[in-house]
């Protein structure tokens, strides 16, 4: 029986993260999502998505200790979590999760908010919005902001406020940051984005160098339906969806970006590392060595995810001025 892994295990990654990328198995044995117009494939999915996600983040939860309360912001459904030992400072992170923008739920992925609010000691809001092909990018965008403007309401300041999210709510995280600038809504503190999807295009170079290398899913049976459930085609280059062709130049926060060298996604790591850059935006791009899509919270307990756990920590805690 051959066991030869999925996916090329290097030497030079911890023997935690080895064992978990010789488990690693081949995207192409996932099924494809669904086509756009499809309601009754994409609810079947997002229901098997959702015990899938419930299942992973329970393992991670029994790890911590802390508090998460269901409400309300601007209409907007929201988990309130709070670590262990919390107090009001002030300080909070908004989340929006990832999932291909059509997965997932604030509950599903309830792990890696409360794998940020351990790793920071801070308050998260993480946005339950409703997913695509039931809303599409232009309904999801604002549900983001109304959050935002719910919390400005309550006095919260965007100074002491850092958005955060990784996969595709990466990527919406990014997004919801130029449409808070171009509203006139003003910036937060920080942006931390993680395996983000930046471009739902398809464009870059490690989107086909890559593409055996990453476990995670595969663009043609996977990623193209997603985007076009997020997007029409004529959309999909608008900075609000692919925030990659935004203007950065007109002003956007301090910005930690974080990904694996396995992701296809890589290419648009560096692609918005060097716009932003090139518009004089303080941002740093923190890369590791042989990791996955998520690594941070699918290998807990390896060394590399502690380092960027501790990075992400020291970042938003010198934006936040703690």
């Amino acid at each position: 029986m051959d066991t030869k892994p999925y996916v090329h295990v290097p030497e030079t990654v911890s023997p935690l993260a080895q064992a978990f990328l010789r488990t690693m198995p081949d995207p192409a044995l996932k099924p494809a999502f669904p086509e756009l117009h499809d309601i009754e494939g994409w609810k079947k999915l997002q229901a098997w998505a959702e015990a899938d996600g419930l299942a992973k983040s329970e393992a991670l939860l029994k790890r911590f200790e802390y508090t998460a309360q269901p409400s309300t912001l601007g209409g907007v459904p929201v988990l309130d979590v709070r670590p262990k030992g919390w107090t009001d400072n002030g300080k909070l992170i908004v989340y929006t999760h990832g999932g291909a923008h059509v997965m997932y739920s604030a509950k599903s992925s309830l792990g890696r908010a409360v794998v940020a609010a351990q790793a920071t000691g801070l308050r998260v809001v993480s946005v339950d919005y409703t997913l695509a092909p039931h809303a599409r990018w232009q309904q999801i965008g604002e549900q983001v902001l109304s959050v935002f403007r719910a919390l400005l309401a309550q006095g919260q300041r965007l100074e002491n406020t850092v958005i955060y999210g990784d996969s595709s709510g990466g990527g919406l995280a990014a997004a919801s940051v130029l449409r808070m600038r171009d509203s006139g809504l003003g910036l937060p503190a920080a942006a931390v984005l993680v395996s983000g999807w930046f471009d739902v295009t398809n464009r870059g170079d490690t989107e086909t160098t890559l593409y055996h290398a990453d476990p995670n899913s595969l663009y043609d049976k996977h990623g193209r339906f997603a985007a076009a459930a997020y997007a029409d085609p004529q959309d999909q280059q608008n900075p609000y969806v692919s925030p990659l062709y935004g203007d950065f130049s007109k002003g956007f926060p301090p910005t930690l970006i974080q990904g694996g060298l396995k992701e296809t996604l890589l290419s648009g790591f560096v692609r918005l590392y060097q716009a932003l850059d090139t518009a004089g935006v303080p941002v740093k791009l923190d890369l590791y060595e042989g990791m996955v899509h998520n690594f941070q919270d699918r290998i807990p307990d390896a060394p590399e995810s502690a380092l960027a756990l501790s990075k992400l920590r020291r970042f938003v805690h010198q934006q936040l001025r703690l």
